[in-house]
């Protein structure tokens, strides 16, 4: 072994050149950040699907952005929320789903772990540059679309959901969750929606009995591109584990999406072509209060 006290040490670069700092992004009136969520209900599901179409799409909506490659197969996800968020003079209840591709900023290539979509799916990617590049966002909460385009460059617009889901309130505990996104326009005002008719997709999935595990797979990195073509990162923190369920091909059964003709379902259809669902996470905030049963006093004791 070498003698380490006699060992000639290299020299040292004086200065390492660095990248140039980026400002932050201005923080548009009369939003704060971070926003904070009262409650959040989510389902997603994963598609590996071939990577052509995806790899289009980016090159058109976030051209400084390359899909993730997971065995030859880039990944799209569809995620379904539901939330809920206090602010200092009331507050809100927003529906929204996103259509995204995973991916990652081209120019950080040589920084990305190697991961196979069961390892991404698990939460290994903890340099988290393997994020959602939204494609579609449709919202029902007019305040919501203009804090996600102003905020994150994210290409969201309106529309409406009918959904049922999980919930300690209902009269059992099974697993099925059920999204039908619809089309929207915002009103005159701006304030409020108009409800239109038609079907953007809908998505169904009963994952009762299915195994689940446990996932650190947040914070979520969220791309967006704003409209000077720069790129933006959003971090979102969930603060409990997701319960993720790996699907097989016969599982995937279970996930069901029916794609309309028309927007989000056609690009959808153009994405998914026939590929299986792989696999599906959800996260549900826990209660935090409990009304109880009431009792009846007796008149006299």
């Amino acid at each position: 072994m070498a003698d380490l006290r006699t060992t000639t040490a290299l020299p040292l670069p004086l200065s390492l050149p660095l990248p140039s700092q980026l400002p932050l992004p201005p923080v548009a009136e009369p939003y704060h950040l971070p926003f904070h969520y009262g409650a959040l209900h989510q389902l997603g599901v994963d598609y590996l699907v071939d990577p052509a179409p995806a790899r289009e799409l980016l090159a058109e909506r976030h051209p400084q952005l390359s899909a993730a490659d997971f065995g030859g197969r880039a990944c799209v996800s569809v995620n379904f929320q539901l939330y809920f968020a206090q602010y200092p003079g009331g507050a809100g209840v927003t529906q929204e789903v996103e259509v995204s591709i995973i991916a990652y900023p081209t120019v950080c290539a040589p920084l990305l772990p190697r991961v196979d979509y069961a390892g991404y799916a698990r939460g290994h990617d903890q340099t988290r540059l393997l994020g959602i590049a939204r494609i579609h966002v449709v919202c029902d909460n007019p305040l919501a679309i203009d804090a996600g385009t102003r905020l994150y460059a994210e290409p969201k617009y309106p529309g409406w959901f009918e959904a049922t889901m999980p919930s300690l309130n209902g009269p059992s505990t099974d697993q099925r969750w059920s999204v039908a996104c619809r089309p929207a326009r915002l009103t005159q005002a701006g304030q409020g929606l108009d409800r239109q008719d038609g079907l953007l997709f809908s998505l169904d999935a009963d994952l009762t009995g299915l195994p689940f595990e446990p996932v650190n797979n947040a914070p979520v990195t969220g791309y967006g591109t704003d409209p000077q073509d720069r790129l933006l990162a959003g971090p979102m923190n969930v603060y409990q584990p997701y319960r993720y369920h790996e699907l097989s091909p016969r599982e995937a059964a279970r996930v069901r999406l029916a794609a309309g003709g028309s927007g989000v379902g056609r690009e959808l259809a153009t994405l998914l072509g026939t590929a299986p669902p792989v696999g599906a996470w959800t996260f549900q905030s826990p209660p935090v209060a409990a009304h109880n049963r009431p009792y009846y006093l007796p008149a006299t004791l």
